[in-house]
């Protein structure tokens, strides 16, 4: 059963029909998909039932054959994203008489992806009510109840613990995304209820809001840390729990840290790419809590120093070994410096295309 009434005639339904051809037409061009574009939606003309007929078999296998990771990628990375064509999409899937759980996916960011073209930019997130998200989604769904049944409560639960949150590892550790998720393919049908359709829309939304803080928050200390390893004279860092290696150039993870405030677009599940990022940052923050190499000679020479002479004052032998550590930092520093014209060029990360979120 289909949320939405049919398209008022079949001539409504041909110009969503080209719309959408020429959405996903362009999609299988950017994913390599290896399809054929629907020869009477290309050609256009006058439509006739005949037409219409063979349009809605090709939309139909192309929406079995395009993932929902795909269609999220695309779009928030080209201008198909702009509200026309996001809302013609998202009215052909509610009007589906057979809602498969690919189908429910796609709705979900769909419905997501229209709130953010039609909500306010500064929105804050705690004006982000129920009956605020029910009010733009109105034109598309209808009235809405604003009183959610008691199985949508949860997400309110799981929204409060990922605001707790202080990092992505924090986030996807504290399974509040995936909790959510369950909860969402466990309602079956009941998802296209218009209240729940409202709650999870709401949900996407503000979990969205959270990712994105966090990952350019996560990334920021990443690239923070790299820059305070670099002054310590630090040019490589072990990095395999990140699957790089353990001697990886300090200047290749910048340019990768900078790629993937790029890539990171849509996805907001714990992917490869996504562990690696946090991952790298638990590299960079272990790499920062040990002392630096010249730093503890000194310490170790002063100690020496401190033994052999009983009546020199303590507060001034502190700041002298504090004095001379930094020398000894200073001159390593230089040291590795003067290696840095040898070091090979880091190559780009390439822009993966995989499944993310």
């Amino acid at each position: 059963m289909s949320l939405l009434p049919d398209y008022k005639n079949t001539a409504a339904e041909w110009e969503a029909a080209q719309q959408i051809h020429a959405i996903y037409t362009s999609l299988a061009r950017e994913f390599t998909l290896e399809v054929s574009p629907s020869q009477v939606l290309e050609a256009g003309g006058e439509m006739t039932d005949e037409k219409l007929d063979s349009a809605r078999q090709w939309l139909s296998r192309m929406d079995d054959r395009i993932e929902v990771h795909q269609l999220r990628q695309y779009l928030q990375n080209t201008q198909a994203a702009h509200k026309e064509g996001v809302l013609v999409l998202l009215e052909h899937f509610l009007r589906k008489a057979d809602q498969r759980p690919s189908d429910r996916d796609k709705v979900d960011f769909l419905l997501v992806q229209h709130f953010f073209n039609n909500a306010p930019s500064l929105i804050k997130d705690g004006t982000v009510e129920l009956k605020y998200v029910a009010e733009i989604l109105k034109p598309v769904i209808g009235p809405v109840s604003v009183t959610a049944p008691e199985w949508l409560k949860p997400l309110d639960v799981h929204i409060e613990k990922a605001v707790s949150c202080k990092s992505l590892n924090e986030l996807f550790q504290s399974g509040a995304l995936e909790s959510a998720r369950k909860l969402k393919t466990s309602s079956e049908h009941n998802y296209f209820d218009p209240t729940a359709l409202v709650a999870f829309t709401r949900f996407n939304f503000l979990i969205r809001r959270i990712f994105f803080r966090l990952l350019h928050q996560d990334i920021n200390g990443i690239l923070d840390g790299l820059r305070e390893l670099e002054q310590r004279g630090v040019q490589v860092l072990d990095c395999r729990r990140a699957e790089f290696s353990a001697e990886e150039p300090i200047l290749r993870l910048r340019m990768i840290c900078q790629s993937w405030k790029v890539m990171f677009q849509a996805e907001y599940s714990l992917g490869q790419p996504l562990r690696l990022l946090t991952e790298l940052r638990s590299a960079v923050d272990v790499a920062l809590d040990q002392k630096e190499p010249a730093e503890t000679q000194a310490e170790k020479s002063e100690d020496k120093t401190v033994s052999a002479d009983d009546s020199q004052d303590k507060g001034q032998s502190k700041k002298s070994r504090r004095a001379r550590a930094a020398a000894a930092a200073s001159a390593t520093a230089a040291h590795n410096n003067r290696g840095k014209d040898t070091e090979p060029n880091a190559d780009k990360s390439r822009h993966d295309h995989s499944k993310r979120k």
